[in-house]
């Protein structure tokens, strides 16, 4: 699913309780995470829930390096935020994801408003793991 279908979907839906369903199913769609890389060094730092991020790199046409991700929480709506995540920033060039903002984006949702501050700290820190991992490849490039 893109992220433009994910933005898409939750226009259409107007009660809250039906935009948190909904990212708990998307969160039921992401691909599951071998055991392997459920490592520490896979663990995001910050957030309540356990979370993890296993990144890949690859090259695309135009040989720049994209970073590619799986995901996964023991938490039904965090796996969810990961999926919007991977949506926004799985397979996309270090310096694209750099440039986009995931925070605006969780706001536009409406998601900063009605997630806990737990919930919306460890977002923001799946977001910062990722673009740490985007500055890193571009500074090894």
């Amino acid at each position: 699913m893109t992220i433009d279908e994910i933005k898409d979907n939750f226009a259409l839906l107007d009660d809250w309780d039906d935009r948190y369903r909904y990212v708990i199913e998307l969160g039921r769609a992401l691909a599951p995470m071998s055991e392997q890389d459920h490592s520490a060094a896979n663990k995001v730092q910050g957030c309540a829930s356990q979370v993890w991020l296993a990144r890949t790199t690859n090259k695309d046409s135009a040989d720049r390096t994209v970073l590619h991700y799986v995901g996964d929480s023991d938490a039904h709506i965090v796996r969810g935020l990961i999926a919007i995540l991977l949506a926004l920033y799985s397979d996309k060039p270090a310096r694209t994801i750099l440039d986009t903002d995931a925070v605006a984006l969780f706001e536009e949702l409406g998601l900063g408003e009605h997630l806990t501050p737990q919930r919306s700290n460890g977002f923001r820190a799946m977001v910062e793991r990722i673009r740490r991992d985007a500055r890193e490849v571009l500074a090894a490039a």
